[in-house]
């Protein structure tokens, strides 16, 4: 019989919508918590998911039953009901449109998960902007400046 097998690791990153400091210390923790939930609902283990008030970064295995668009439009909508059920400072909450989604290798797993481990201490040194250009840059994927943000 044959098999379908995959080991197939992604880096995700994406921001509140025009980077609002929604993602506040009270609910971070149970926010990362329920992403995680969703993940192996879906069968994409999560592996480490960490960010600051205004960005997420995920590192999660991709199962073979599922495309990366339809992780995220699961992952995105899910979330971003729950967050506006946390009271009213939340009702304006939205995800942004895009993302980022890169590959990663068996072996550079350990340094992606200390990398999301210490966004706090990171972005004291670089914006958001920043650091997403940068991976963009590292992966060599093109984008137009006009359509980046939202």
């Amino acid at each position: 019989m044959s098999q379908s097998l995959t080991q197939l690791y992604v880096h995700i990153v994406f921001s509140t919508k025009h980077r609002e400091h929604f993602i506040t210390p009270e609910i971070q923790p149970e926010l990362f918590n329920y992403m995680g939930g969703i993940l192996n609902n879906i069968e994409c283990t999560p592996i480490q998911i960490g960010g600051i008030t205004d960005h997420v970064h995920i590192l999660c295995s991709l199962s073979k039953k599922i495309t990366t668009i339809k992780l995220l439009e699961e992952l995105k909508r899910s979330t971003s009901k729950w967050v506006k059920t946390k009271g009213e400072a939340y009702s304006k909450f939205y995800w942004q449109d895009g993302y980022g989604a890169f590959s990663v290798g068996y072996t550079q797993i350990q340094d992606v998960i200390q990398y999301v481990k210490k966004q706090k201490e990171h972005h004291l040194k670089i914006t958001f902007q920043d650091e997403y250009r940068s991976f963009l840059n590292k992966y060599q994927i093109p984008y137009d400046k006009r359509y980046i943000w939202d």
